[in-house]
């Protein structure tokens, strides 16, 4: 017990050392998450998550993996389908004590109309030089766990790179750490997550011919001077628990902690150093057939015009249905708005298997 102490103690403690100046919502697609049934129950999963899709909340989570293998994926559309967010992993199941897994995030908005070359030298509108961009955001994550000697004690980790892209004007290259690790005592699960440990950075290069519009003797729409952008850590806490309510009916519950250090939030708790964030989820299971999934999060803190301080939060709910190492789940949810934004329809698909060969005839 001194020794997973010690180890928990260490994950909080890393993002005093490694705290500096960065861009705030850096690479901000990675906060999405993955998996409805994920985001359903309020973007949790730091403690309960078992399966591929636990690369992306908490990298230990993967030796619970049921099978040897699993692949998921999911498809999501943003702000009246304007933006577009996929997801896709593979997960490996080497033994009884280690999982590797590979996920391929992608959010981006395609067919954007590039006006710049618009006017001709003369200054007539040729509607035949417009031409079309899309700027997309991508992440490639290497995740690797394995179990401890100490029993119920798991850790884990992702190597990741980013690539960045808006068109023939600019794009960025990115590498970042994320580890996790995860304690299981009966019924209860404890989980941490500090992603970006090693503080991620993207380095921007920019195409000055592409981005410059000349007017006469004046030069407009320049490239930054800064190419460089940082992503500091975020540590996740998070507890779960299972509940037996029948031979039919189970609970499990989940409550996470998000701790951001990239300057003040609108969120219940902002400091200087950290910035805090709940989030919460319950799922009802039937006969472990057909799951029924509430969830909150975003928890906003705004003033109002008369000073007064207001509190929005946004709820979620889902359903999922797993037969067999098929798992097909549903969210009714959104990418971190909240007020009057549409809400998104989320589906997601996981299929576990223990064998890559085709049975003979």
């Amino acid at each position: 017990m001194k020794r997973i102490i010690i180890f928990l103690l260490f994950i909080c403690i890393t993002p005093t050392l490694l705290f500096g100046q960065g861009a705030k919502y850096s690479n901000d697609f990675l906060n999405i998450g993955a998996g409805a049934r994920w985001l359903s129950l309020g973007s949790t999963g730091v403690s309960m998550s078992n399966g591929i899709e636990a690369a992306y909340w908490n990298p230990a989570n993967l030796t619970g993996m049921s099978s040897r293998y699993q692949v998921s994926a999911l498809h999501a559309s943003y702000f009246a389908g304007m933006a577009s967010y996929n997801y896709m992993a593979f997960g490996h199941k080497i033994d009884t004590a280690s999982a590797l897994a590979f996920s391929v995030i992608r959010f981006g908005v395609d067919d954007i109309p590039n006006t710049i070359d618009l006017i001709d030298s003369e200054g007539n509108i040729n509607y035949d030089r417009l031409s079309m961009f899309s700027v997309a955001d991508y992440a490639f994550l290497l995740s690797y766990a394995k179990k401890l000697p100490i029993k119920g004690l798991s850790v884990g980790g992702n190597a990741k790179i980013i690539y960045r892209n808006v068109g023939k004007f600019a794009s960025a290259y990115g590498f970042g750490v994320d580890i996790g690790a995860k304690y299981q005592h009966k019924n209860w699960q404890f989980g941490a997550t500090l992603k970006d440990v090693t503080t991620t950075f993207n380095l921007w290069s920019f195409n000055e011919d592409e981005l410059a519009i000349t007017i006469g003797d004046s030069t407009f729409n320049q490239s930054p001077e800064n190419a460089l952008e940082l992503t500091l850590p975020q540590l996740s806490l998070g507890v779960a628990r299972n509940f037996k309510l029948n031979e039919k009916l189970s609970l499990a519950a989940e409550l996470n902690i998000v701790n951001y250090f990239d300057g003040k939030r609108n969120l219940p708790i902002s400091t200087s150093f950290a910035s805090i964030e709940p989030r919460a989820g319950v799922e009802l299971g039937y006969l472990n057939l057909v799951f029924f999934r509430l969830g909150v999060n975003n928890l906003q803190k705004t003033k109002e015009f008369d000073n007064k301080t207001s509190y929005t939060i946004q709820p979620n709910a889902g359903i999922g249905i797993q037969f067999k190492g098929i798992s097909l789940d549903y969210a009714l949810t959104n990418a971190g708005s909240f007020g009057f934004s549409k809400y998104s329809n989320i589906f997601s698909l996981t299929w576990g298997f223990n064998s890559l060969r085709l049975k003979k005839e």
